[in-house]
């Protein structure tokens, strides 16, 4: 359930994506400082986003430093990281373990199940210094698995358990005056994530009889990726409407690229697979 949430390049000039990839580069280094070589394997785009919200409104001290990147090793790369680095690795930890036990439970993945082995440590410790974060995750997983054994058919409860654990996630500092407004804005950010997830899964969990909320929609309605993209726009919206309330000077380009037009690059990709 990760990689919707990222920036339309072609949108972005030039130092503004130098800055985005400096961040995300920031966090992978920060995931191999926290957690090994094995931690930069969890990198997504997605916490980027968190980085870059968490700094413009926090009006975060960045620092920088350069390294040499095995993927791109020809030229110097830069990283960019500061306290929000710091939370969004043990987040992304902390969910990308949790992924790997729920790919257990729905498809018996032994990779996954072996991969949230490697990373259980890991979890232990990041889980005692963000106690309410992983509470979220937990609760969240466990309600799941109780919707998809009753094969609710209810789409936005559903995904309002997505949009209840990234609102909690997206809280950095608890009793924070801009608290509510982060958990606003993460609620229907997580709703579009569980969308999206369902919107571009559904033919192959038809196949493999896995639950999706939207299998009969799929199935019967001919208006089936109008509608959703409708739903779609609403959560956006809403999200739009929450960030809009917080007093973000620093890096407002990026961010407005990823909420409104960023998040939509995904949906286009599947939705022109489905029409092929």
């Amino acid at each position: 359930m990760f990689g919707y949430i990222n920036v339309n390049r072609e949108k972005l000039s030039a130092q503004d994506k130098s800055i985005y990839q400096s961040y995300y580069c920031g966090l992978c280094q920060k995931l191999r400082e926290n957690f090994g070589r094995k931690g930069q394997m969890l990198l997504n785009y997605d916490m980027t986003f968190l980085i870059v919200l968490l700094t413009g409104l926090y009006e975060l001290e960045d620092q920088t430093a350069e390294f040499i990147c095995a993927i791109h090793p020809a030229k110097k790369q830069t990283a960019r990281y500061n306290e929000a680095t710091r939370y969004a690795a043990a987040m992304n930890l902390l969910l990308c373990t949790k992924n790997f036990e729920d790919d257990w439970n729905d498809n018996h993945s032994y990779t996954k199940k072996a991969l949230s082995q490697v990373f259980k440590k890991d979890y232990e410790r990041i889980a005692a210094c963000y106690p309410r974060q992983e509470r979220a995750i937990r609760q969240y997983l466990r309600k799941l698995e109780l919707a998809e054994k009753s094969r609710e058919q209810n789409v936005d409860a559903v995904a309002g358990l997505t949009g209840e654990m990234l609102g909690e996630i997206f809280v950095w500092k608890e009793d924070d005056v801009w608290a509510e407004e982060l958990r606003c804005l993460g609620f229907y950010m997580g709703k579009f994530i569980y969308l999206m997830d369902a919107y571009e899964d559904v033919a192959k969990d038809i196949q493999s009889g896995n639950y999706n909320p939207f299998k009969e929609a799929y199935q019967k309605d001919p208006l089936f990726s109008e509608n959703c993209q409708k739903l779609l726009t609403l959560m956006m919206a809403e999200c739009s409407r929450e960030f809009e309330k917080l007093p973000i000077l620093l890096h407002t380009d990026i961010l407005r690229n990823i909420l409104y037009s960023g998040v939509w690059c995904r949906y286009t990709h599947v939705t022109e697979k489905m029409r092929t």
